[in-house]
């Protein structure tokens, strides 16, 4: 299932990359490189592509990012819209900047915590795929919160 999962993300990065490079530069430069963090383990792949749009095409090409929507975008956000009782705010969203000398840095807003007017609100998902099962991406959704849960714990605490 993870590999069926990260595949099909990869052929979406590819999709959002390819909207904007050059035709046929797209490329999968690493897949499925195994990254550790402390409450979680990470597949990882890297697409790449030679620049053939500006930065500003880019952000507007790949958020929302059909790697937290699903495919076909349009319809799948439609979907989501139909199906999630709230508006996911900042979740899945874009962070970043544009700098003066032409780079931009922007990340997908995954794993997040919001706190407003005294209540803080905890963000975290999971790719659904055909073969998932619901219990599993239940769990994989508390191990990605866990992190920060415990950094609030520890803000509560006193500790940072």
């Amino acid at each position: 299932k993870e590999l069926a999962e990260h595949v099909m993300l990869v052929d979406l990065g590819r999709n959002d990359v390819g909207r904007v490079a050059t035709v046929g530069t797209v490329e999968v430069t690493d897949l499925m490189v195994v990254e550790y963090y402390s409450h979680v383990m990470h597949l990882v792949s890297h697409v790449e592509g030679a620049p053939g749009l500006d930065m500003f095409d880019v952000l507007r090409a790949s958020f929302p990012a059909g790697t937290v929507s699903g495919a076909p975008k349009v319809r799948a956000m439609e979907i989501i819209d139909e199906l999630e009782p709230t508006r996911r705010g900042l979740y899945a969203g874009a962070v970043g900047y544009f700098s003066f000398s032409g780079n931009m840095d922007f990340c997908i807003t995954i794993r997040t915590l919001l706190i407003r007017n005294g209540r803080v609100y905890l963000q975290v998902g999971a790719g659904i795929v055909a073969d998932s099962v619901p219990e599993l991406e239940y769990e994989e959704t508390v191990a990605k919160g866990k992190a920060m849960v415990r950094a609030l714990e520890m803000a509560n605490e006193g500790l940072v």
